[in-house]
């Protein structure tokens, strides 16, 4: 039976879990950072899913199937989630940085765009990422099907888009939580924050996360410095960082925050693991499932 966001959340080794699919998606990012920055932020991360599921379930004997500009803005404007020129935008770009291309006839309307082979790899890694984190909660072989019969990803995938583009606690983000994935690259902001969470400050109230270089993350992810100094500022002010000294060499992340994220990741990963099993059934687990329980402090 798949998982709940809840179960995912009170896991005791989600938190853990969490922090390496964040360093692998640092790793993708540093593979293909371009890529990468076309699903850092949220409004990116539901335009690019719901883009690649209806290229997907393209149908030659449906007219009209497939990843057209209507198609998308019907999906992300029904929830809100962008506006019609940002769709516009949004395949342009895509057009542009040859991660789709036009298929068929360009003068014909609607036009039809397809993945290029670089964005099928780089979805095909981001399932695997997303299904090793469940995999770790119950020992189960999810990664290792989807290994051995790499086509399932064409079946998985637009679950997973048709599913979050529907869930509202998926589509709007916590407060605390919005105030990173709704701005520019703030996703990968994030993920640099939870990564580096590995070390508890006495009392347990927060993850010593070191010292964060706003020029030099600014540079690594493409964005302005002035932005990433803006986004940092709101951030204290909302009580997620801090830093315990006047040095600033050493920043702070609260642990409500910290847990905040993770249940609204629980959504998500959640959503992943009733995907997976609606299409490959029930996971085989290689070893027992560990019982659930509270969240642990790591």
């Amino acid at each position: 039976m798949a998982y709940s966001a809840e179960d995912i959340a009170e896991h005791p080794n989600f938190v853990e879990a969490l922090r390496d699919f964040a360093a692998s998606l640092r790793q993708q990012f540093d593979d293909s950072p371009r890529l990468s920055r076309m699903l850092a932020s949220h409004q990116r991360w539901l335009l690019s899913q719901a883009a690649f599921a209806l290229q997907l379930e393209y149908d030659p004997s449906q007219p009209g199937s497939g990843l057209t500009t209507t198609n998308l803005r019907e999906i992300i404007t029904s929830n809100n989630a962008a506006s019609r020129n940002t769709v516009l935008n949004f395949l342009d770009q895509l057009l542009s940085y040859k991660f789709v291309r036009i298929v068929g006839d360009p003068t014909r309307r609607p036009k039809r765009y397809e993945a290029t082979e670089v964005t099928y790899q780089a979805v095909y890694l981001w399932l695997l990422a997303n299904l090793l984190v469940l995999d770790r909660l119950d020992g189960g072989d999810r990664v290792a099907t989807l290994r051995g019969r790499p086509e399932l990803l064409r079946l998985v995938q637009p679950q997973i888009a048709r599913r979050a583009c529907l869930e509202p606690r998926w589509l709007e983000p916590p407060p605390r939580v919005a105030l990173f994935l709704w701005t520019e690259a703030g996703g990968l902001v994030m993920d640099e924050l939870v990564r580096r969470a590995v070390e508890p400050v006495p009392g347990g109230e927060a993850y010593e996360i070191g010292r964060i270089d706003a020029r030099q993350l600014a540079e690594q992810f493409m964005i302005s410095r002035t932005h990433l100094q803006r986004l940092f500022r709101r951030a204290v002010d909302a009580g997620c960082l801090s830093w315990p000294d006047d040095t600033r060499k050493n920043c702070l992340l609260n642990r409500e925050f910290l847990r905040e994220y993770c249940h609204w990741q629980a959504v998500k990963f959640s959503i992943v693991d009733r995907a997976y099993e609606q299409i490959c059934g029930p996971v085989r687990l290689e070893k027992p499932e560990p019982r659930l329980g509270a969240v642990r402090e790591a």
